[in-house]
């Protein structure tokens, strides 16, 4: 099948990386992610990779503590999390490079921007880790940075809902789907797809943005083919 984008940035929440065990790393929804992202590269699609780290730890539900050291402990999660993404990749025969935006030499690349171009268009595997390295912003807005640098065709974002609501569908059962939205209605009904400062930065680079569930089944192959599967928002 034709894929519809050639160069992605495919964003996977640490819940996700999760799976039914709701903290950690479920070793069987990693396999299942990675199997997929071998498909795409075969077939000659340019991946890049932004992950979250909610699976170890959310900065933002730390009550007492000073917000900017409870987001650079969410960061140090994210890296836990690309490292096992990067082993579990590279066990299939996928070459992978991960860059984190906190230098840690002995683990990961620094991120630069040229390099990362470079290693997409050798058919490498890029992973951005320690989301843009600075507090206060989330793996959203990373997500969206990064993909507006690299020149992403579409946003994957893998969830553990399988669309956009207008309500949180595990406490509402009566709540609506979406199938299309612009970003300005993702801005003005407050929908909890992203943050509001990815979103804007998405809309003003003109970014599309695929929601869809990460447990489907070939979730992520049918999304770059174009299949109308989650929410799209463009």
């Amino acid at each position: 099948m034709e894929t519809k984008y050639k160069r992605v940035v495919l964003k996977i929440s640490g819940e996700a990386l999760a799976g039914e065990k709701h903290v950690g790393i479920d070793d069987a929804t990693v396999n299942k992610v990675v199997q997929e992202i071998k498909q795409l590269v075969d077939m000659g699609v340019q991946v890049a990779i932004v992950v979250g780290g909610g699976n170890f730890w959310r900065g933002r539900t730390s009550e007492n503590m000073d917000r900017a050291t409870a987001d650079y402990m969410g960061m140090l999660a994210t890296c836990i999390n690309g490292l096992a993404l990067q082993d579990a990749i590279e066990r299939i025969g996928v070459d992978t490079r991960m860059q984190t935006a906190i230098e840690m030499r002995e683990i990961a690349e620094p991120y630069i921007r040229r390099r990362a171009l470079s290693l997409l268009n050798r058919g490498k595997v890029v992973i951005f880790s320690a989301g843009i390295g600075s507090p206060f912003f989330s793996t959203d807005t990373t997500a969206a940075l990064r993909a507006a640098e690299m020149d992403a065709d579409v946003i994957l974002l893998a969830k553990k809902v399988d669309a956009v609501y207008d309500s949180d569908p595990e406490k509402n059962p009566n709540a609506k789907k979406f199938t299309h939205l612009t970003h300005t209605e993702v801005l003005e009904k407050d929908l909890k797809v992203m943050d509001s400062t990815a979103a804007s930065l998405c809309r003003d680079n003109n970014i599309t943005i695929h929601v869809f569930g990460i447990a489907e089944e070939n979730a992520i192959y049918r999304a770059v083919c174009g299949e109308p599967i989650g929410t799209i928002i463009e």
